[in-house]
């Protein structure tokens, strides 16, 4: 009779487990899933540094648009149906550091900062 006493015994704590075993499988997931939802990479208290890195880079782009601009007006002038001589000339000036014999030249050291 102690040998089905033990065997029941050990039944009831397989049936309470397996009672609560979905239960806490459940809680678990909750807390896995709530934990991250704030903490995550993408988590609530994340949103703060995803707006600073947001705002960097709407002004890199915005000041690389702006050069973008800039270098497509310059190419517009260097093409061939309307080339700029004075753009053409001070690019040749500039990058390959060719002058007219008549030009003046005044040499100026570059600010230091």
């Amino acid at each position: 009779m102690a040998f089905l006493n033990g065997n029941l015994a050990r039944l009831t704590v397989v049936f309470r487990l397996r009672t609560y075993l979905p239960t806490a499988a459940l809680a678990f997931l909750v807390f896995f899933f709530g934990f991250h939802a704030l903490t995550g990479e993408r988590g609530l208290l994340m949103q703060r540094q995803r707006s600073e890195v947001l705002a960097e880079r709407q002004a890199e782009l915005k000041r690389l648009q702006a050069t973008r601009a800039s270098l497509e007006i310059q190419a517009r002038y260097l093409r061939t149906e309307n080339l700029s001589a004075d753009l053409l000339e001070e690019r040749a000036h500039r990058l390959l550091g060719f002058v007219d014999p008549r030009d003046y030249v005044i040499r100026q050291d570059a600010p230091h900062s």
